[in-house]
C-alpha cells in the first residue's frame, strides 16, 4: 500500500511517532519521512517533570533501532522552514525540498516565556523539551532555593518533584490557589493545602513584577531564590501552518477526520483544534493522551479512512501521595459536584453544564476510570444528588437506557 508514494510528519514527538508506527502497521509502504528539530529520537514528556527530573532514565517512544528496522527516515535536528502547499513539498531551513503526497502537522506547543524584567537570566529556566529538563536537572545541584512560577500543571508537578529530592522550593500564583483556571477555585485549594503541607513556601495572589539577582520580585515583595523555574503555559507551534495559509484558531484548525483546511494536510496533538463531538465545541488539547490517541488517527485517515475524532479528553498528575486522573474538558462556570472525602484527597469530582457532565477528575479512587468515559460520552441529564450517591455502575447502566 502506497508504492511511490511520499508521506511526511512534521514533528518527532508522541504524536509524529505514533503516527510513522501506525503507518508502517496499517501496510503503507510508500517513503515514510519523520522530521524533528530536537537531536534525539521521540519521547515521552510526562516524566520530565517528574521521574526524570528526580534523575530517572528518558522514556522513549519506541527503541533505538525501530525507525531503521521499519524503514522511517527519522532525520533529527531537522528544521522545517517553510510549506510550500503549491507544490507540495517542505522546505527546510538548509533549503532541502522534500515531496508529500500527504502531510502531518505535529509540531505541538512551545513554553510562553515570561514578560517581565529579568527573564533571560542564566539562572531562570523553562521545562517543555528534554534538552530542559536536562539542563534543570544540573542547575539544580548548586541551587538551594528554587522559585516555580505558575501554578499549572507543570509548576504544581516541579514544586513537587523538587520538594521530593528535599530541596526548598517556593510556588509563585497570581490566582489565590494552583490549577485555578483549570479546575476552579475549591479544587484548586485541594492542591494549595496538598503543596503546603509537603513544605512549599506558597505566594498566592502575587504578581511576578521582575526577576533579580536574588530571587523573583513580586508586588508582595522579594521571594528569594537562587534558581527560578518558570511554567507560565504553553503556545501551540502554527508559524508555519499560518505562513502556508492554513486556517488558525488557537491552534491549527482541523475537520473530525484531523484533516486542515488544505486537502492532504493533517494536524494532531497539542497544536490541532478540532471540534469535539462531544463537547459540543472547539478545543485543542496539550496532553498526551492526546497526542497517543489523534497521531494514529490521522494516519489511519491519511490513508483513505474516515475515523472521527471523538476521544475524551483525559490527562494524569502525581503529585506526593495524591495521584489523579482527569476526563473531559471543564469551565469555570461548570457547576461543580464531589462524591467522596475531599479532606482525605480520596474523591471523584464531577463539572456540570446545563445537567450533564462534561469533565470528571478522580482522585486516589482508582477503580472508576472507564465508568468516568462512559458517563462523559452518553451526554445525558444527570442530578448532582446521583451523582454524589448513587453507584456509579448503576448510574450509568441506567442513564444508557
Amino acid at each position: 500500500m502506497g508504492g511511490d508514494r511520499i508521506f511526511v510528519v512534521v514533528g518527532a514527538g508522541l504524536a509524529g511517532a505514533k503516527a510513522v508506527e501506525t503507518l508502517r502497521a496499517e501496510g503503507f509502504d510508500g517513503r515514510l519521512v519523520l522530521l524533528g528539530e530536537e537531536d534525539r529520537r521521540p519521547y515521552e514528556r510526562p516524566s520530565l517533570s517528574k521521574e526524570f527530573l528526580r534523575g530517572a532514565a528518558a522514556s522513549w517512544v519506541h527503541p533505538a533501532g525501530f525507525y531503521a528496522d521499519n524503514d522511517i527516515e527519522l532525520r533529527v535536528g531537522e528544521r522545517v522552514a517553510a510549506l510550500d502547499r503549491e507544490n507540495r513539498e517542505v522546505v527546510l531551513v538548509t533549503g532541502e525540498r522534500i515531496p508529500f503526497d500527504r502531510l502531518l502537522l505535529a509540531t505541538g506547543a512551545t513554553a510562553r516565556p515570561l514578560a517581565v524584567p529579568g527573564a533571560n537570566r542564566p539562572n531562570v529556566h523553562y521545562l517543555r523539551t528534554m534538552a530542559d529538563a536536562e539542563a534543570l536537572r544540573s542547575a539544580m545541584d548548586g541551587a538551594e532555593r528554587i522559585a516555580v512560577i505558575g501554578g499549572g500543571w507543570i509548576g504544581t508537578e516541579v514544586a513537587a518533584s523538587v520538594r521530593r529530592l528535599g530541596r526548598s522550593v517556593s510556588l509563585v500564583e497570581r490566582r489565590n490557589s494552583p490549577l485555578q483556571t483549570v479546575l476552579g477555585v475549591r479544587m484548586g485549594e485541594v492542591f494549595r493545602d496538598l503543596h503546603a503541607e509537603n513544605g512549599v513556601d506558597m505566594h498566592m495572589g502575587v504578581t511576578v513584577t521582575e526577576i533579580v539577582d536574588d530571587g523573583v520580585r513580586t508586588d508582595h515583595g522579594l521571594v528569594e531564590a537562587d534558581l527560578v523555574v518558570v511554567g507560565a503555559g504553553v503556545r501551540p507551534r502554527v508559524e508555519l501552518a499560518r505562513a502556508a495559509g492554513l486556517s488558525i484558531e488557537d491552534g491549527i484548525v482541523v475537520n473530525e477526520y484531523l484533516e486542515t483546511s488544505s486537502p492532504g494536510i493533517y494536524a494532531a496533538g497539542d497544536v490541532a483544534t478540532v471540534r469535539h463531538p462531544l463537547l459540543g465545541r472547539k478545543v485543542r488539547v496539550e496532553h498526551w493522551a492526546n497526542a497517543l490517541g489523534q497521531g494514529p488517527m490521522a494516519a489511519r485517515n491519511m490513508l483513505g479512512h474516515h475515523e472521527v475524532h471523538a476521544e475524551v479528553p483525559f490527562f494524569f498528575s502525581d503529585q506526593y501521595d495524591l495521584g489523579m486522573e482527569f476526563r473531559g474538558v471543564a469551565r469555570p462556570s461548570d457547576e461543580l459536584v464531589v462524591r467522596g472525602d475531599v479532606a482525605a484527597r480520596e474523591f471523584i469530582a464531577f463539572w456540570l453544564s446545563g445537567g450533564r457532565v462534561m469533565a470528571a477528575m478522580n482522585v486516589n479512587v482508582w477503580d472508576a476510570g472507564e465508568l468516568l468515559d462512559t458517563l462523559i460520552a452518553q451526554r445525558a441529564e444527570v442530578s448532582g444528588d446521583l451523582l454524589r450517591s448513587a453507584s456509579l455502575p448503576s448510574l450509568v447502566r441506567s442513564l444508557a437506557l
